[in-house]
């Protein structure tokens, strides 16, 4: 193998770095030691990311469920095995650009033809884990990596782990060939990136042709943002090119600091008849990895820096998911917010239908002036009251009137007014939505329009609206001798003329717009009701009345605006979703420092990276 730097000074086990940690950082980890441990604390943070979620199409949302994927699989690949059994081998995971020769090297370091290589992309399908016979047990038994499916045999399932012994891979260590991170398929780049994640070791392959692509570069920020041990093999190197390239190379991993992990670089060469490149090749690299099994602090160093790196690398990932979970629910509340909005406009409009003569034309104020009695009786009632009191009240007690033909016409005109405050307020939640981008997705054309059945429940609504008033005629007219218990025309006839009262004024005292609109309807609702009960008893009669109507509209219209607050109630996340993301991350940030993990190195690699440049 060509190196870039003096071979000779590469000697000896890999350097194991030191940090200085907080003053109590000095016990071991423990996997067990009671609920602030540190497996405690990832499992209930693995528990408060798998309960959070990013339902509305925010901007941030897309990121964070995949950041949320990315950290549970690597609290279940890694972080919690890797925790239960700090001795277990050293996983070095091979990962690099399509047609980099990762399988070729594979096979070449433990000297025989364990994972397919060869010109069709892509080579690698599923992954292959090779280790020492003495190893397999642990790599079988399914702690590292749960979610893959063992298996002895190649396969063409991605989600299989082909495990394969070779006796010339010294004990400890372990190679994972990952499938391409530039994969064509899609599965197999997600695949390498839940691999890489895994690693206690990367192992970056790529070619002097293709070192300076965006994609192995964006990972290998990646990879030293959370402080993981990284070495790195620049493949099929011109001899006449190596210095230069090496040199470029170099410059590039220092211009991300990544200047110390150890660069080995390997001339174009020929492979023999099994596939394997010259041992000639390889020295240096098989050298350099049977160092590092050989000596026990350099691999516990190894896993205890990438293992720091990932835990400490958690604490700003979980903090950008709570921000997201709080973006969620703050979105959820700007949407019912304009949902309600949009519903109070309806109620105030309707209200103010009551209130503004509105109710009083058309087919009602004909039916009222039929019901009161004829025309001229009408017209003349307003300059007449005080010498037809009697009059008034032999006619609203004594003989009949059309008063289903009035009813119908209230219910008809009250029905017209909610159906129409129904559809403002639809399209209007509708339109708030539709400018949001975390309504867009809830929309549903039906929702710009009321409910079908709306009609329907109006008209029930009104209906029992209309023998509410008279259950209330008749509770507080009951001990009144003119409205006897047994005198269900008065009773009724009371009742109408309660209604188109409510319809007329809050007070009783006919405005000029109700006067104009309603010409003496107002004067002659007022007449009937005080000749029976008085002014004080017409005006809380009217009160509750109004009351109970505008208590029903709120209720129809109450069901309205559930159409779309369920949808967010149903997508809502827990109101202190976000806290209780902080919280964990904070108990794994304060069992982290009390492990003594933050204390087994600073960022820089725990491998010498002599020997290899």
């Amino acid at each position: 193998m060509t190196t870039h730097g003096d071979p000779a000074t590469r000697s000896g086990a890999p350097a194991v770095a030191t940090r200085t940690g907080p003053p109590d950082a000095t016990e071991e980890p423990s996997a067990t030691t009671g609920d602030d441990s540190l497996p405690s604390a990832l499992s209930g943070l693995r528990e408060a990311i798998g309960a959070t979620r990013y339902p509305f199409a925010l901007p941030s949302a897309s990121a964070s469920r995949h950041t949320a994927t990315a950290l549970t699989d690597q609290l279940d690949d890694y972080l919690l095995p890797r925790l239960a059994r700090l001795d277990a081998p050293l996983l070095v995971v091979v990962g690099g650009s399509t047609g980099a020769g990762k399988s070729t090297l594979v096979n070449s370091l433990v000297k025989a033809r364990v994972s397919a290589a060869g010109v069709l992309r892509p080579t690698t399908r599923s992954p292959v884990l090779v280790c020492n016979p003495s190893d397999a047990a642990w790599f079988r038994q399914g702690d590292l990596l749960p979610g893959l499916t063992r298996t002895t045999e190649p396969s063409e399932d991605p989600r299989a782990l082909h495990l394969v012994t070779a006796p010339a891979l010294p004990a400890g260590l372990a190679f994972l060939d990952a499938p391409d991170i530039d994969s064509v398929v899609d599965a197999n780049r997600a695949l390498a990136t839940q691999l890489l994640a895994a690693a206690d070791l990367w192992l970056f392959v790529t070619t002097a042709a293709r070192y300076a692509d965006a994609v192995p570069w964006e990972l290998l920020r990646s990879a030293r943002a959370r402080g993981a041990v990284i070495a790195m093999v620049l493949d099929r190197v011109p001899a006449e090119a190596t210095d230069e390239i090496a040199a470029h190379l170099a410059e590039m991993l220092a211009e991300q600091d990544l200047g110390q992990a150890p660069l080995f670089v390997l001339p174009e060469t020929w492979v023999d008849g099994q596939g394997l490149l010259p041992e000639a090749v390889t020295a240096s690299l098989v050298d350099w990895f049977a160092r590092l099994a050989a000596d026990a602090d350099a691999r516990a160093a190894v896993v205890r820096q990438t293992l720091d790196g990932a835990l400490a690398a958690l604490h700003p990932a979980v903090a950008e998911l709570a921000d997201a979970a709080d973006e969620q629910i703050a979105a959820a509340d700007a949407l019912d917010e304009r949902v309600r909005a949009a519903y109070r406009g309806a109620e105030r409009t309707a209200e103010q239908g009551l209130q503004d003569g509105r109710l009083l034309r058309g087919e009602v104020l004909a039916r009222w002036q039929e019901f009161v009695g004829t025309g001229e009786l009408f017209r003349t009632l307003e300059a007449r009251i005080g010498r037809l009191r009697d009059r008034v009240v032999a006619a609203v007690t004594g003989r009949p009137a059309p008063a289903t033909e009035l009813r119908n016409a209230i219910e008809s005109q009250l029905v017209t007014l909610l159906r129409g405050v129904a559809s403002e307020a639809a399209e209007s939640a509708y339109t708030g939505w539709k400018a949001h981008p975390a309504g867009v997705g809830l929309l549903d054309p039906a929702l710009a329009h009321p409910s079908d059945d709306l009609p329907q429940r109006a008209e029930r609504m009104v209906r029992d609206w209309q023998r509410g008033v008279l259950e209330l005629v008749r509770v507080e007219g009951g001990d009144k001798r003119f409205v006897a218990r047994t005198a269900a025309y008065a009773v009724n006839a009371t009742g109408l003329a309660v209604m188109i009262a409510v319809f007329a004024s809050t007070a009783f005292i006919p405005t000029g717009l109700e006067v104009a609109t309603g010409a003496g309807t107002t004067v002659a609702a007022q007449a009937v009701l005080q000749a029976i009960f008085g002014d004080q008893a017409v005006r809380t009669l009217a009160a509750k009345a109004r009351t109970d109507l505008l208590s029903r509209v709120r209720t129809l219209l109450d069901a309205e605006a559930d159409r779309f607050l369920s949808r967010t109630a149903d997508a809502r996340p827990a109101a202190d979703v976000g806290d209780g993301l902080r919280r964990a991350a904070g108990r794994v940030e304060l069992a982290r420092h009390r492990s003594g993990l933050s204390a087994a190195g600073d960022s820089r690699p725990a491998v010498d990276e002599e020997g290899s440049r």
